[in-house]
């Protein structure tokens, strides 16, 4: 559904300012800021554990693969399974609060397009 985008810089900051818009940061930060440190947490451990722990890395756990084949693809298989977690957390936290704001948003920029000029929307 098109609609104009009559929105100006004191909207943005008006949304920005609002309370609602609170919510919405603190719900995707609920979720970015901890998954954030844990993944770089567990990143950091598999690039030290290559560097500095070879003979742990380069035990065979079957056929020719080793310890630190298994923990690359983990790495791999945790990216994935972020990508999911928050598409799923965002599902139910997230897009609903960013639909409300976007639609009063566009709810006050449509007013102020239908408004007569030199008068405020009726």
């Amino acid at each position: 559904m098109p609609h104009s985008n009559n929105t100006t810089e004191k909207d943005w900051q008006e949304v920005q300012d609002s309370p609602e818009f609170a919510r919405l940061r603190k719900a995707v930060r609920g979720f970015a800021f901890p998954v954030t440190i844990a993944f770089l947490t567990w990143y950091l451990l598999y690039v030290l554990l290559t560097a500095y722990a070879r003979d742990f890395i380069s035990i065979r756990v079957f056929g020719s693969v080793n310890v630190g084949f298994i923990l690359g693809w983990l790495q791999f298989l945790t990216t994935f399974g972020i990508a999911i977690a928050y598409s799923r957390y965002a599902n139910r936290k997230v897009d609903d609060l960013a639909a409300e704001i976007r639609i009063e948003l566009e709810a006050q920029a449509d007013a102020t397009t239908s408004a007569p000029e030199g008068g405020p929307a009726k």
